[in-house]
């Protein structure tokens, strides 16, 4: 670089205000470029770190475009301000000169150079592009300058704008189009005449292009937040809408006006245009697509037809990089596509300007995928290649044709523009396969075994083409050849079966019981307990009396040998609660958190009930845990121990004092029962003897009936078959209890079992598989997919209708609820069931669930940074469930799942994705989700995704399930294209609102409804809302957390969901000085209601009626009077009730004089203000079992008569000393009258039989 060149090219006599001229103005533009350049190479000697250079390079950038962008413009227009600023910009390129290092940065920091540049661009961005005059030298300069500064600007700010990458290079490879188009009429190659329609469009986009590159730079110049990426979104989205047409127009001329031209520089753009074309109009209707989606462009017959055609054109331009389309029709083809293309833009655009002309154009548009499709398969692409038909991978084929059958169903029913393409075809092969399916139970299977193969393949080749073409993955020639192929396949094949298997065996349901199962309680666990006496009296012996030394007492045994009940039957046992201070129970299993599992056992210690979760867990757990054991006769359980090391680190918080305390451990593994031992041998576990075993098998058949003299023999010998495992006769007894009561059916499964030899683990999973074979085909799958649980983990029956609805195995129609196959798996010994609608699978169901989902691609358990991989000829998995944890990976931009770059064929055929047990994580911004097309179901619940992510999801329009956390403040526009959501879920990063409207209206099959703080309008806006009188959501069943300001307008807002079932309410204060409440007693159908009010210092008296369908009932920041309380008192279904922070009469007496809750179980007072109880409770309360208080410090005496209710069955009281003493007389007062000891009290966590 040259100096003393700053005076050339001004005008002498000029004060210092003067205008720097052009010449000078672009000699500085060639150093700041040339600067640039070297400074990135590190040529230049400076003292800055890279992080440094990056920020000077971005800042000298912004100055360099606005002189190649800007300048040039108003250059004829400038003032004293564009004055100040040439001088200030010249100023700058001089001191390049003298590269001294931070001062240079320091002194561009300071420098009010770009505040000024900033300001000036501000009151120009808005300049109506048409006004400005430009010279064809001025629009060259411009073009070329474009160019420079979107590839500067892609590097400098790729990170910040990478959600927007894909968008941003389409930009630039049309722009570059466009100025080599532009280039060929500077250079004389085309005439004026053919092109001059077209060339103001493009100093148009040229304008409108600066104006954007200007505020990208400037969010990046104030550090990209998230608000900034939405209005860079925004702009590029539109910006691209407006330039497509035109290349598309600069296509459409090159490929008639222009192909017979003799020019070479023509020929050569002809050529880089075509080869550029596929992907510029496929990136181009990608682009459209997400636009209409994120902007929810109004639903219409246009729209949906817009949609579907952008479908088809993607399924071909897919493709066409592949070997598939006959080379000598390639161009004639990309032709076809560049105008229906341009004629979708078209369309678009005159919808948005609400023109009326589009309804000859949209039937066009159906009739042109109907003809491009004849042309496609006898024109355009090779002949297919007879290859043989895929053939079916597993071997589970009752369990694939539940899945497929279930999936078609969905699809049949969905509304998804994609599946318009092939809606027809799905129905058919549903119904076909039906029919077909109808034919096969389990001896059909076997008799006509090779025809049962054929069903199985022709209906694995159906299911490949249809999500083949979903998900765009060799799509082109599934639906043009193999599809309709597959189709007459299935067809004939139905035909073949219908002739070949007499109508006599026709199934309806296969395998499905002809009657619900009865519910029974059917867990070795608490339940049925047969055996052991000598070894529970040992143990209770080995807990009692002994060495004052802690003692542990290990059960040893394989698994099902019943460790966990013994160990269970004595932690429970009367003696054993009297004998110890403190008792825990800890359920190890091969769980690798040590600190978890003593935050567990110390929960438990001070009274929590809480599951631990991965954020809520001390650090010192260990020191506190010892404290608390301190001094203290303690035991603990650790159940399922699995290694040495981690018994030791359970252990060595356990304070060694001389006050007889004991741990029991539970163990498959000899070495760590000896490795634990202190004075006590451990108790290797015998199997049941033959006797033992009959009266297990006996009680899990016909409860406290005898058995049948008839079927006494062959049940002693399915007993002896067992091998005394009670595991394996608790299984075999749930097969036998569904038969009918006859011996032949009972010789069945003896034959079956004289094949096993119950020894060790792999046949103990065949009686598993003997169970599973035994299920409802329907529910199956439902068992199955309880592997996607961790072992050991409490399943909720809420958690468990979430997964099952979601993936589409359950509806609320057909007798087929979660609650009937809940039962059904219960029936069968597969599930145990636990209080409180808990859950837990056996850990050997667990492994064969596992087994089972593996090896039928049902869905994968992985715990790493990567999917397995899969070819493309492999069955792809259905589903994947990340066991996330934090400490051994993070879910950046490497995992496959997240990455579409990794071109996995796996992950585009994924129907269901969880990640489990995130820890406040995020997503990395390189991650993407919108090419997961076929998910039906994404679990993401701790992982925030930022709204960019959020958009991507209103792609996923197959979603049934959606659970998420976000810190966004409203639900974004594009949710209303998920028109088969059912389920949504959302986590909230902060505690603030989440604004359900506009589009939460649009979501018709919404079933269930769960986020924190969820107004269905902005909180902020006190101006009253109006709803269209038609917006209902006459689906929704559960709608928890809702917040309505308690204004009138939303008085009658829940007519608007008649047939909810579960309500959670909380309302607001308005700042009228009478909150109004909104009416619930039009909600029949409601069974749970949680209704809060929102303040902590005016309570609201709740005056309209309840649904007398309610079953439970929690009330929470409310007054209730002497008017309530017996309002609620009459309803009939009531079982029940919870008060929370309520003020009962003022603070004063409740008096239940007259007050009959006829069938409450249940009453939980929490925090409730009232000093004196004036209750009759056996009138009051004639069938309650469970009473709870905590926290009443006004309550002063629970009445007696407490003690008089016969159903009662527990007390629990928390944080009321009070109330202590008095719950323990009452347990006195019922000794005595009952002479049993009927009545649990527990005092903050400790259960006592005092």
């Amino acid at each position: 670089m040259e100096r003393g060149k700053e005076n050339e090219g001004q005008t002498k006599g000029e004060d210092n205000k003067s205008l720097v001229s052009s010449v000078v103005l672009r000699e500085d533009v060639v150093n700041l470029l040339d600067f640039i350049e070297r400074l990135n190479s590190w040529r230049v000697r400076i003292s800055l770190d890279l992080y440094q250079i990056k920020e000077l390079t971005l800042k000298l950038t912004f100055v360099s475009a606005f002189c190649h962008l800007y300048y040039s413009f108003f250059l004829e227009s400038c003032n004293d301000e564009m004055s100040c600023i040439s001088n200030k910009i010249h100023d700058l390129v001089q001191s390049l000169f003298h590269p001294s290092g931070e001062d240079m940065l320091v002194n561009i920091k300071n420098h009010d150079l770009l505040e000024n540049i900033k300001s000036y661009i501000n009151s120009h961005s808005y300049v109506e592009p048409s006004r400005v005059t430009m010279t064809e030298d001025h629009l060259v300069e411009l073009l070329d300058a474009i160019l420079v500064y979107l590839q500067c600007l892609l590097k400098c700010c790729s990170e910040s704008i990478f959600p927007l990458m894909t968008q941003c290079e389409l930009l630039q490879n049309v722009f570059g189009n466009l100025r080599d188009f532009h280039r060929l009429k500077v250079n004389g190659c085309v005439e004026y005449e053919t092109i001059k329609y077209v060339l103001p469009h493009l100093q148009l986009m040229a304008l409108r292009v600066v104006n954007f590159c200007f505020t990208l730079l400037n969010c990046q110049l104030d550090k990209f937040n998230e608000s900034d990426v939405s209005l860079v979104n925004s702009k590029l989205a539109n910006l691209l809408v407006e330039v497509i047409p035109v290349e598309l127009e600069v296509m459409h001329i090159c490929c008639t006006y222009l192909k017979g031209s003799k020019s070479e520089e023509v020929g050569r753009f002809i050529k880089q245009l075509l080869e550029a074309s596929p992907d510029i109009l496929r990136e181009s209707l990608i682009h459209l697509q997400e636009h209409m989606v994120i902007n929810a462009v109004t639903p219409g017959a246009s729209t949906c037809n817009i949609h579907v055609m952008i479908e088809f054109l993607l399924i071909i331009l897919t493709d066409v990089p592949k070997d598939v389309i006959r080379h000598d029709k390639l161009f004639v083809l990309l032709a076809r596509l560049r105008e229906l293309t341009k004629e979708i833009f078209v369309l678009f655009r005159n919808l948005e300007e609400n023109m009326n002309d589009a309804s000859d154009a949209n039937l066009n548009l159906l009739e042109n995928i109907e003809l491009l499709k004849v042309d496609l398969k006898n024109d355009f692409l090779k002949a297919r290649a007879d290859s043989s038909q895929l053939r079916f991978p597993m071997s589970d084929g009752p369990l694939f044709m539940t899945l497929l059958l279930t999936n078609l169903n969905d699809l049949v029913n969905s509304n998804a523009y994609s599946v318009s393409l092939i809606k027809e075809e799905i129905g058919r092969v549903k119904e076909d396969l039906e029919i077909i399916r109808s034919f096969f139970g389990y001896v059909e299977q076997a008799l006509h075994r090779d025809l049962w193969t054929h069903v199985l393949d022709v209906a694995y080749e159906a299911e490949h083409a249809f999500n083949s073409i979903l998900a765009r993955d060799h799509g082109l020639l599934h639906l043009i050849f193999i599809l309709p192929d597959t189709v007459e396949k299935i067809k004939l094949v139905k035909k073949e079966v219908q002739e070949k298997i007499p109508k006599s065996s026709r199934i309806i349901v296969a395998n499905a019981p002809n009657k619900p199962v009865e519910r029974k309680s059917s867990s070795t666990v608490g339940k049925i307990i047969v055996g052991f006496e000598e070894e529970t009296e040992w143990i209770i012996r080995k807990l009692t009396s002994g060495p004052a030394e802690i003692d542990v007492i290990s059960i040893v045994g394989m698994p099902g040998l019943g460790k966990t009940t013994l160990a269970y039957r004595v932690y429970n046992a009367k003696s054993i609660v009297d004998h110890f201070d403190v008792c825990a129970w800890c359920t190890v299993d091969q769980e690798r958190n040590e600190k978890k599992l003593l935050q567990n056992i110390f929960n438990q210690v001070i009274g929590l009930k809480e599951r631990v979760s991965e954020n809520h867990i001390d650090d010192d757990v260990a020191d506190k845990l010892r404290k608390q054991l301190f001094g203290k006769r303690y035991l603990l359980v650790l159940d399922d121990m699995w290694d040495t090391a981690t018994l030791d680190e359970l252990t060595r918080p356990f304070p060694e004092l001389l006050k007889g305390s004991r741990v029991i451990l539970t163990s498959r593994k000899k070495e760590v029962a000896l490795h634990g031992k202190c004075h006590s041998d451990p108790l290797y576990l015998r199997l049941l003897r033959l006797e033992e075993s009959w009266e297990l098998l006996e009680k899990r058949v016909f409860g406290e009936e005898r058995c049948p003299d008839e079927l006494m023999d062959v049940g002693e010998k399915i007993a002896r078959k067992c091998d005394g495992l009670p595991l394996v006769l608790d299984l075999i007894g749930g097969v036998i209890s569904k038969k009918e009561k006859k011996k032949a059916l009972w010789l069945e499964v003896l034959n079956n079992l004289s094949s096993f030899i119950l020894k060790d683990e792999e046949e103990v999973v065949k009686v598993i598989q003997l169970s599973y074979d035994h299920l409802s085909d329907h529910v199956k799958p439902c068992l199955v997919c309880l592997a996607s649980y961790p072992k050991d983990k409490n399943i909720r029956i809420s958690g468990l209708k979430n997964l099952w609805i979601g993936e589409g195995l359950v509806e609320q129609i057909e007798m087929r609820s979660a609650e009937e196959v809940v039962d059904e798996l219960i029936s069968s010994s597969l599930v145990i069931p636990f209080d409180n609608s808990i859950y837990k699978i056996h850990d050997l169901v667990h492994d064969f669930c596992s087994i089972k989902s593996r090896k039928e691609k049902f869905f994968y358990v992985i715990g790493g940074s990567n999917a397995p991989s899969s070819s493309s000829s492999d069955r792809m998995p259905r589903g994947i469930t990340i066991r996330y944890n934090g400490h051994l990976f993070h879910l950046d931009e490497n995992f496959v799942v997240f990455k579409p770059e990794k071109k996995n064929p796996y992950v585009k055929h994924l129907l269901y994705l969880k990640v489990y047990d995130g820890i406040n994580d995020c997503l990395s911004y390189k991650s993407h989700l919108k090419h997961l097309r076929l998910l039906k179901s994404l679990d993401l619940y701790n992982i925030t995704l930022t709204d960019s992510l959020l958009n991507e999801i209103g792609m996923l329009v197959h979603l049934k399930l959606l659970i998420f956390k976000t810190k966004a403040k409203v639900l974004p526009p594009s949710f209303s294209n998920l028109c088969n959501l059912e389920i949504l879920v959302v986590n909230k990063v902060e505690e603030s609102f989440m604004v359900l409207s506009p589009c939460f209206w649009s979501l018709a099959k919404l079933r269930v409804v769960r986020m924190k703080c969820c107004p269905l309008f902005d909180p902020d806006i006190n101006e009253p809302t109006v709803l269209d009188e038609d917006l209902r959501l006459e689906n929704l069943r559960t709608l928890d957390e809702l917040y309505l300001p308690g204004s009138e307008d939303t008085e009658n807002i829940f007519k608007r969901f008649l047939n909810l079932q579960n309500l959670g309410v909380t309302i607001g204060n308005c700042s009228a000085e009478k909150i109004c409440f909104p009416r619930l007693d039009v909600l029949n159908e409601l069974e749970r209601l949680c209704l809060s009010g929102s303040s902590w210092y005016s309570f609201h008296e709740y005056t309209h009626g309840f649904p007398l369908s309610l079953k439970t009932l929690k009330l929470k920041r409310l007054t209730l009077t002497s008017s309530t309380l017996p309002t609620i008192a009459r309803l009939p279904n009531l079982q029940e009730l919870c008060l929370v922070h309520v003020i009962i009469e003022e603070g004063k007496e409740w008096n239940m004089e007259d007050v009959t809750f006829q069938n409450l179980k249940s009453l939980t007072l929490i925090g409730v203000e009232f000093s004196e109880w004036q209750v009759d409770a056996e009138k009051s309360f004639p069938v309650l079992k469970k009473l709870l208080i905590g926290s009443c410090d006004k309550l002063m005496d629970i009445p007696d008569s407490f003690g008089d209710i016969a159903s009662l069955e527990v007390i629990e009281v928390w944080c009321s000393p009070q109330l202590e003493e008095l719950i323990f007389n009452i347990k006195e007062y019922v000794e005595a009258m009952t002479g049993e000891d009927k009545l649990g009290v527990c005092y903050n966590g400790r259960w006592s039989r005092k």
